[in-house]
């Protein structure tokens, strides 16, 4: 149970824990059951699949328990530490191709080739019913009632897998799919009755484990029949996801990982008792500081400001003022002319305040534009405030305040 994530909905979340897997993820569950299952012919062959992630690891770990071969093309910008991890686990990497389409072709083709096996990431009854074995723990470690399962979604075998198995025992839990807002590709499917295909350059990568532009032909099959909704979440709410998972576990999970749980947050209504699904803790060290900073964000707890102030002595002062007792989270302020300034600036507020009164407040004495959904803003802007000033004697401070309203 997430204890304090629970209270603070006023409801009771449990968390499924796949990052406890060898590789930190649920895809070694459908890797091993499709390998598990070859002939002796064709384990003799090998496998082969295209990915560069958790699905990788996943093949490459359970191949090696099965004492196959196993053959997993990377495109050739892949960091180091991923091809490091499926060679740990014994996969035999082949660099191949700028992106995971290229590789995926050469895989295809090393197949026909030499005559391996194909481990598709989602799309196979084998792998589908593998990721199922989740659903299956899920109902015999929680034998009372569950009302929901948040799953997330990136080609649907995931999320068919456990709704096929959830649905023919427990018709009566709702099974939700959780997706980016920019890489909802299940969504829209289901949305139109029928499989799309997302743009390239358009799909949001930063839930990289489930960015995926068409779902599956068998998936999106399964997901027609057993899911009963699929809601998405904003970049700030997975991250604020993320550090709800960690001060209930202390782990820190990558953002399709969390994905699960950002969706219960804005879904599950009080009293309710729902499972949501941590996928994975396979995160990029590097990216954990852009990851805190969107905390707050996603949190409701901080908006971001772009105000202009008047440029004369006590100005400043009396912006404060106009805010009250809160706490600012962020302040760049920088000399625009000689008749105002430029001010971004990070209000912490309340969950579930009314911060459309305050920004209102605000604008009766100032022009005021709120950037917290502004994503180039949230990414670039609080790094980019500057510019030439217009002033000769110039000096530059640092100060330490008490952090307090």
């Amino acid at each position: 149970v997430a204890n304090t994530l629970s209270s603070r909905l006023r409801a009771t979340v449990l968390l499924k824990r796949e990052d406890l897997q060898p590789v930190f993820s649920f895809k070694v569950r459908g890797a091993y059951n499709k390998i598990s299952q070859l002939s002796e012919a064709a384990k003799a062959r090998g496998v082969v699949t295209a990915s560069a992630g958790n699905h990788a690891q996943g093949v490459a770990l359970a191949a090696t328990r099965l004492g196959i071969e196993a053959h997993i093309v990377m495109g050739e910008n892949t960091p180091s530490i991923k091809t490091n991890a499926v060679r740990s686990f014994g996969g035999k990497v082949i660099l191949h191709g700028d992106s995971y389409d290229e590789a995926a072709v050469h895989a295809a083709s090393l197949a026909k080739e030499h005559g391996y096996t194909y481990v598709h990431p989602f799309d196979d009854e084998d792998v589908i019913a593998g990721q199922g074995t989740i659903g299956m723990e899920i109902l015999r470690q929680h034998t009372s009632s569950l009302d929901l399962i948040y799953v997330p979604v990136g080609g649907g075998g995931l999320i068919s897998g456990i709704g096929a198995y959830v649905k023919y025992l427990r018709p009566g839990t709702k099974i939700i799919g959780v997706e980016c807002d920019g890489s909802d590709a299940m969504r829209q499917a289901l949305a139109a009755g029928k499989r799309i295909s997302l743009k390239a350059d358009e799909l949001d990568q930063f839930a990289d484990g489930t960015a995926v532009r068409q779902v599956g032909k068998k998936t999106f099959e399964l997901a027609n029949r057993v899911v009963d909704e699929v809601i998405t979440v904003s970049i700030d709410e997975i991250c604020a996801a993320i550090k709800d998972i960690f001060e209930d576990t202390r782990v820190i999970a990558e953002p399709a990982g969390a994905l699960a749980v950002a969706g219960a947050k804005n879904h599950i209504k009080r009293g309710q008792t729902a499972a949501a699904l941590l996928t994975g803790a396979n995160v990029n060290f590097d990216r954990l500081r852009h990851i805190s900073e969107r905390t707050e964000v996603g949190e409701k707890r901080e908006i971001l400001l772009g105000v202009t102030i008047p440029e004369k002595p006590g100005s400043f002062r009396r912006f404060c003022s106009i805010i009250g007792k809160r706490s600012i989270t962020e302040f760049n302020y920088r000399f625009a002319d000689q008749a105002s300034a430029q001010v971004l600036v990070g209000i912490q507020t309340v969950p579930g305040e009314d911060r459309q009164r305050l920004i209102d407040r605000l604008r009766r004495h100032y022009p005021v534009i709120d950037l917290s959904a502004n994503e180039v803003a949230v990414l670039h802007v609080r790094h980019m405030v500057g510019g030439v000033a217009d002033i000769g004697d110039e000096k530059l401070y640092r100060f330490d305040f008490p952090e307090k309203p």
